[in-house]
């Protein structure tokens, strides 16, 4: 039998055929496919085939599709992101997800505040197509260097902004994908938001951060010197133990899907060394594999 809390990693959405065969052996047991700005010349219907095909033989699933682009503007590079949320909410059953995720989107240059009218526009629309087709959808909360008053990517970085978006869509289906990254890179200790708001998390991303206190001390935040990296698991500040077990207590169902591809040290050729690192760590921490009780 499988643990209920499966680790695995993500994916590009257009490679995963190419990717998936070559590192399924490390023992990933789940896979999240991301896009960026558009799914483009991929066809959805025949990779989500040959991949049901290959989690059949492998035993893992594909625990979310996602697109990452600005789906409020529709302009440049994002005039696709709108289009591509409709396809991976039309097509996510045939990869066995019900779960759709990516960025809000917002309106450049202009607050959160100011972005919340179209967002509710936006994913009002996309919160009902969704809950049709019996699909979840999760805001990653990833800054994309923006903050309150300014961004071009994503209002989901703040606790406040999820409450506002919440309120402003108050559908059961919309959500979180959630890091501890994306909030230590603000300074917010990931662990009592996480207490708090394990109701609205559909996903995690697994993703650290190593903040240098003594960094901030001596130079603060808009100094010269980097203050904060981002890391792959188990190289990284967050103790995974507690937030697998408070996940798990709040009766978390999803998985945790390891973001790579940022930490400064495992990056390279070292990659695919610390990414499997990090899933046996990860492991480690959610209790190793799963034992019967007898019976």
């Amino acid at each position: 039998m499988q643990d209920t809390l499966r680790i695995g990693t993500l994916v590009g959405g257009g490679d995963a055929l190419r990717v998936i065969p070559q590192i399924i052996g490390h023992g990933f047991e789940s896979f999240s496919l991301t896009f960026w700005q558009t799914t483009g010349t991929t066809d959805l219907a025949e990779t989500a085939a040959r991949l049901r095909e290959l989690a059949a033989e492998h035993d893992f699933t594909i625990s979310s599709v996602g697109i990452f682009g600005n789906p409020l503007t529709g302009t440049g590079d994002n005039s696709d992101t709108l289009a591509s949320w409709e396809r991976l909410i039309d097509h996510a059953h045939l990869f066995g997800t019900d779960l759709v995720s990516g960025f809000t989107g917002r309106l450049p240059g202009v607050s959160i505040d100011e972005s919340i009218p179209k967002f509710a526009e936006v994913f009002g629309e996309l919160s009902k197509r969704a809950a049709e087709r019996g699909v979840k959808i999760a805001f990653e909360n990833c800054s994309m260097d923006g903050n309150w008053r300014a961004g071009d990517w994503n209002i989901a970085h703040n606790p406040t902004a999820w409450e506002k978006m919440f309120n402003a869509v108050n559908a059961d289906n919309l959500g979180l994908e959630w890091e501890p990254c994306h909030q230590m890179v603000q300074l917010i200790d990931p662990i009592p938001q996480l207490r708090k708001w394990t109701d609205k998390i559909f996903h995690v991303h697994g993703k650290d951060a190593t903040i240098a206190w003594d960094i901030i001390k001596e130079y603060g935040i808009h100094g010269p010197k980097p203050y904060v990296w981002h890391r792959t698991p188990g190289f990284g500040d967050t103790n995974w133990t507690d937030v697998i077990s408070i996940l798990r207590q709040a009766g978390y169902k999803g998985t945790i899907d390891i973001e790579g591809w940022h930490d400064p040290v495992y990056r390279d050729d070292l990659e695919m060394t610390g990414q499997v690192h990090a899933l046996n760590y990860l492991k480690t921490c959610r209790g190793g594999s799963f034992i019967p009780n007898p019976v």
